[in-house]
């Protein structure tokens, strides 16, 4: 489901999903009262969100759907590339992130990189948070004496940071793609957080990564 408030990138944005025969367009809307009386009969697989909406923010819509559907795949699609509105829909439950600018084909490439278990954020952005989330201390674990992840766990969070999806990591590390998921679901149970955005916006705070 595509919500844009902009007519020409709504068209745009359809037009893109359209021309993939892997994909299939369950809604575009432009507000979020749309986009909730959309998904009050029925749920997409991958919601395609603006923050700029004429009813309120992005963000509330994507915490909102966050928590009602956890396994939903969230990317934001907005003109918005600061520091702040990046942690705002990371720590809300998106998944994944791009700029309206990006090519057609790099759209297509990151949402099924994303339903395939990405997390695509544009390089520049992936930059801007990493150097964000670095740990300015050797303290900045805290007081607990063993790490709340395991090595196996922090080596896949880190994949995941990198925006390798499952089975990449899978491959990577030599392990089934249902061993990754099942670490990935551990990693979400100890950091309490419901997306590998969170998971790794988390993780970055508490310098696990």
């Amino acid at each position: 489901m595509v919500v844009e408030d902009d007519p020409a990138f709504l068209t745009r944005f359809c037009a893109i999903v359209a021309c993939d025969p892997e994909l299939g367009l369950f809604a575009a809307v432009g507000d979020i009262a749309s986009a909730r009386q959309a998904m009050s009969t029925a749920t997409p697989d991958v919601l395609l969100a603006d923050l700029g909406l004429p009813d309120g923010s992005g963000i509330d819509l994507i915490r909102e759907t966050a928590r009602r559907h956890p396994d939903m795949d969230i990317m934001v699609i907005t003109v918005f590339g600061d520091e702040e509105h990046v942690l705002a829909s990371i720590e809300a439950g998106a998944t994944g992130y791009i700029l309206k600018d990006s090519l057609p084909q790099q759209f297509l490439d990151l949402i099924k990189q994303m339903r395939a278990g990405g997390s695509p954020i544009s390089p520049i952005i992936a930059r801007q948070l990493l150097k964000r989330l670095r740990p300015r201390g050797p303290a900045a674990v805290g007081l607990s004496e063993e790490p709340p992840l395991s090595v196996r766990e922090s080596e896949i969070l880190s994949f995941i940071a990198k925006g390798f999806s499952f089975g990449e990591i899978a491959g990577l590390l030599g392990i089934s793609q249902h061993t990754v998921v099942s670490h990935v679901k551990k990693i979400y149970q100890k950091l309490a957080v419901h997306s590998r955005g969170e998971a790794v916006y988390e993780a970055g705070k508490m310098g696990l990564i």
